[in-house]
Parts: C-alpha cells; structure tokens; sequence
C-alpha cells in the first residue's frame, strides 16, 4: 500500500456507485472513508431534513485534519465543497439518471442507514424522486 497522500472526493447522483467505489478504494489504498450521507441529515426526525450546512463542514473539517490519507463520497455539492480544495483526486460518476434509479431499487438493505428493511423500502419512493431531480 503506497502512502502517498491521497484524499479522494467522489460525487454523483444517488445510485451512481459512490459509495461501492469509495468502500473498494478505502480498502485498496488503506484510506480512511467519510459518506457524506453519514453527515448531512438530522437523525431520527420525523421526515428527511438536512443539516445545517455548516454544521457538516465542522464535522467534514475535522475528519481530515484527523486523517491525511482518506476517501469521501457524496451527492451534496455544498458539502464537497468543503473538501474540494484538499482533494487530491475529484471523481465524477455520471452514469445517467435511468441506471441510478435501477441502482437504486435493486439496492440490497443497507441497515447502517435503514433501521429495518421495510423503513428503507418506505424511502424508495422519495429516493427515486430525488434522483430524477437531481440535476
């Protein structure tokens, strides 16, 4: 593993492959990895509502000043923001807006971020929508 400095960013719409990218890269490289999915909502609300802005850049801040060496991912562009100018490495994944919805309703359980099967197939809808608005 090359020690290199390496701080990759990788953006693009939900269901694009961002994060199966960023997990594969963490550990290939030996990097630490940051979802920004992790970061830019409030948990446990009542329905999806975003953190404020600055708040994540706090928590994005100090990741990489903690770690020298790491991988992000995301779909917010005022949150890359934050990290842009440290990256050493921005990847675009753009595979069209058809193949992320697809990605995104054969997407297995993802109980880091879903308590149950059914609460993340409750989100499926909205998740769909958010991807055909993502432009």
């Amino acid at each position: 593993m090359a020690k290199y400095p390496c701080r990759l960013l990788i953006y693009g719409n939900s269901g694009s492959g961002k994060t199966t990218m960023a997990r594969r890269l963490a550990k290939e490289r030996g990097l630490e990895w940051m979802s920004l999915d992790d970061i830019a909502w409030k948990p446990d609300s009542s329905a999806p509502a975003r953190r404020p802005r600055e708040d994540c850049g706090l928590v994005i801040n100090g990741f990489m000043e903690r770690h020298p060496r790491w991988v992000m991912d995301g779909c917010y562009g005022d949150l890359i923001a934050y990290a842009l100018r440290h990256a050493t490495e921005l990847r675009f994944l753009n595979p069209g807006v058809d193949v992320c919805v697809e990605h995104c309703r054969q997407r297995p359980w993802e109980p880091d971020k879903y308590p149950t099967e059914a609460a993340q197939d409750a989100m499926l809808e909205t998740l769909v929508e958010w991807v055909n608005a993502y432009d």
